[in-house]
């Protein structure tokens, strides 16, 4: 689980790069986000489970 969460960070890290650095590809900046965003939240489920 926890490779999984920092796989999803690394590809919306880039895709949110991606997106801001090439105009043509802008989709990917919302595409990157939306990883980002279920990486954290797997990140979170991670911990909340961790703590129980």
């Amino acid at each position: 689980m926890p490779a999984l969460a920092l796989i999803l960070l690394i590809i919306g890290i880039v895709l949110l790069l991606l997106g801001v650095f090439v105009e043509a590809v802008k989709f990917l900046l919302w595409v990157g986000l939306v990883i980002v965003i279920i990486a954290i939240i797997a990140w979170l489920l991670r911990v909340i489970r961790r703590q129980t």
